[in-house]
C-alpha cells in the first residue's frame, strides 16, 4: 500500500499552477459569500475580473513567497506570505482543494508558510477572514492564531488574527 503525503515547495506566484490554484480559491470564497448573501454564484465577468486583478505578485521575492502543497504530486493548496514591514508578515491565500481536504494539508500549509515567514524576517503573522469560513478560523485558533482588533479596512473581511512566531530552536 503507497502512503500519499504532502511536498509543500515555494512556487512563482505567476505559474500555471499558481493560476489554477487562485483561480479554484477565489471562485469557492467568492462564490459562498455570494451563495450566502445574494442567492447566486459570482458573477463570470466579476470573476474575471477579481482574479486578474490580483496576480500575486506581493508573494514575489524578496517580500513575500507563495507556497504550493502537492499531494501525490498533484497540486492541492497553497498559502502565501507576504511581508508588511521587517517583523509583520500576513498570511494570505490558504486553501486546500476541496477533494483533499481532511488529509492534514491545511496544518502542513500553515507550518511551512510561518517557516518561510521565519525566514523573510517575521517575528509574528497577521491575517484576515471571513465569519461565513468557519472552517478557516477554526483552523486558525487550533494552530495558536490569537483573534484581534482590525488590523486592515478589508471590505470582506469579519475577523484578524495574529501569531507571534517562536523563534526556531538551533
Amino acid at each position: 500500500m503507497t502512503t500519499m503525503t504532502w511536498i509543500i515547495a515555494p512556487e512563482p506566484f505567476d505559474s500555471s499552477v499558481a493560476a489554477a490554484l487562485w483561480r479554484a480559491y477565489y471562485t469557492e470564497v467568492s462564490d459562498r459569500w455570494y451563495l450566502l448573501h445574494e442567492g447566486h454564484r459570482t458573477d463570470p465577468e466579476e470573476l474575471e475580473r477579481e482574479i486578474a486583478a490580483t496576480p500575486g505578485a506581493e508573494f514575489r521575492a524578496p517580500g513575500g513567497v507563495l507556497l504550493v502543497a502537492r499531494y501525490g504530486g498533484d497540486p492541492g493548496g497553497m498559502a502565501g506570505v507576504r511581508m508588511l514591514d521587517a517583523t509583520t508578515g500576513e498570511l494570505k491565500r490558504v486553501f486546500v482543494r476541496e477533494h483533499l481536504r481532511g488529509r492534514g494539508g491545511a496544518a502542513v500549509l500553515l507550518t511551512a508558510a510561518e517557516e518561510a515567514a521565519r525566514g523573510l524576517g517575521a517575528e509574528r503573522l497577521i491575517l484576515d477572514t471571513r465569519g461565513d469560513l468557519v472552517e478557516a478560523r477554526a483552523l486558525y485558533a487550533r494552530h495558536g492564531y490569537e483573534e484581534t482588533e482590525p488590523h486592515n479596512d478589508e471590505t470582506y473581511a469579519d475577523h484578524w488574527f495574529t501569531k507571534k512566531l517562536e523563534k526556531p530552536t538551533p
